[in-house]
């Protein structure tokens, strides 16, 4: 932290911002007391969503049981960013749900401040957000965290988006 770095003598820009990566349920149940140490925290959905699910992603065994759609993976997200938006703090996502399809509405109506995604991936980001409103985002967010599984997520989204299509 830049209280340690100021400590040590080590010269540093003051104004840089400092956070974290929450990547494990551990980090996400202490939130609200990391907020208070950050300016901002980044969830990298890959590692959340495998140790909330407790499966692998590099077995190919189980990796498919570890997808960040999952509502237990969501939920954790939804919690982080409720505890950092309330310290005054914003979140990043990384990780592959932040440019999926599927993903990218459902993190905008959890609140999420910001995509971090290859660049490659930039032209999808943009085209899913430019055909949403934050309302319908928020929306879809709400009713998918109601599901039980990351099918059952992806089967409901696919429903919204035909009969959003269809209007």
């Amino acid at each position: 932290s830049k209280a340690e770095l100021r400590q040590e003598g080590y010269s540093f820009n003051e104004q840089m911002p400092v956070g974290i990566m929450v990547e494990v349920p551990a980090a996400v149940t202490m939130a609200d007391q990391l907020a208070a140490e950050v300016d901002f925290f980044s969830i990298g959905t890959n590692d959340l969503s495998q140790y909330v699910m407790a499966a692998d992603r590099t077995n190919p065994k189980v990796a498919k049981l570890a997808d960040a759609l999952e509502p237990a993976v969501l939920r954790m997200i939804q919690q982080t960013v409720t505890v950092a938006h309330q310290a005054g703090i914003p979140v990043s996502v990384c990780g592959q749900l932040a440019s999926n399809p599927v993903g990218i509405p459902i993190l905008l109506g959890l609140g999420v401040d910001e995509l971090s995604v290859n660049p490659p991936a930039i032209a999808t980001v943009i085209s899913v957000i430019t055909q949403l409103s934050i309302n319908q985002a928020e929306m879809l967010a709400g009713e998918v965290l109601q599901l039980d599984s990351a099918l059952g997520v992806k089967e409901y989204s696919a429903t919204r988006k035909a009969i959003g299509n269809r209007q």
